[in-house]
């Protein structure tokens, strides 16, 4: 359906009647979120509140994914659920936007806080920095942007765990009640992009790997500002629910 349509997001969910929406679509797009604002806001902002409010009518649950980008990077140490968010993009408002319209909702709720999503399709670093190495002989990545790389299966794999977990009781709306709440949900530890590139290319099968220079985000200029921190921990998820992995080794298992 098309997000941007609340129209159509409540007919659909009106015509369907599901006893859990897992919403994994969004706005990602930082920078023309800055133009495009009121599109990010339908899609990020709006959308899941009526999804929401559409489930509830049926005894529905909603796991809505979010993003490290609703805090400033001021901190330098893993973001918790505690800590206040105050996002410095219109993306990040737009997600953050998401997440009290849903919370403000009386239904079952999981709202997964992530980071640095890449994948094997799509638009990613991932796929961005495979095909540059094989065109280029030097790539420049910022070094100064701190963030916890994110494989999206370990995504999928941690939210169909939490599933089965919870269809295992009598009942699942129940089980989801009991667990509500915001959780981050992201790989662990901690890179920087260039980091992150180089492994990336140490990973990847090239005759000619290029050369990787660290630059600063102000030698890399943007639209839109992005937080210089914003590692999340996800302490609270794995107690919760399940452990998660190291960055280094779901990036190695995505690229093997």
């Amino acid at each position: 359906m098309d997000l941007s349509s609340l129209v159509q997001v409540r007919r659909v969910i009106q015509d369907i009647k599901p006893a859990l929406i897992i919403n994994s679509a969004a706005y990602t797009s930082v920078d023309k979120a800055r133009t495009e604002n009121k599109l990010a806001m339908l899609i990020n902002g709006d959308a899941p509140g009526v999804m929401a409010e559409e489930a509830r009518k049926y005894g529905g649950a909603i796991i809505h994914y979010s993003t490290n980008y609703v805090f400033d990077g001021t901190k330098n140490i893993p973001y918790t659920e505690t800590d206040d968010p105050s996002p410095i993009n219109v993306y990040g408002f737009s997600k953050l936007a998401g997440e009290k319209a849903i919370q403000a909702i009386d239904l079952p709720h999981l709202i997964l806080r992530t980071s640095w999503v890449y994948g094997l399709r799509g638009n990613n670093f991932l796929l961005t920095i495979l095909n540059l190495a094989k065109t280029q002989e030097k790539l420049r990545v910022v070094n100064d942007q701190y963030g916890s790389p994110t494989w999206c299966k370990v995504i999928a794999d941690a939210t169909a765990y939490i599933v089965t977990q919870g269809k295992k009781t009598r009942n699942l709306q129940d089980w989801l009640q009991e667990k509500s709440g915001l959780y981050h949900l992201a790989a662990q530890g901690q890179t920087t992009w260039y980091n992150f590139a180089k492994a990336i290319v140490a990973n990847a099968v090239l005759t000619s790997p290029p050369l990787i220079t660290a630059i600063t985000t102000l030698e890399y200029p943007l639209p839109e500002k992005r937080p210089s921190y914003s590692v999340i921990s996800s302490s609270k998820f794995s107690r919760t629910f399940c452990n998660l992995p190291m960055w280094k080794d779901s990036l190695s298992l995505c690229q093997s």
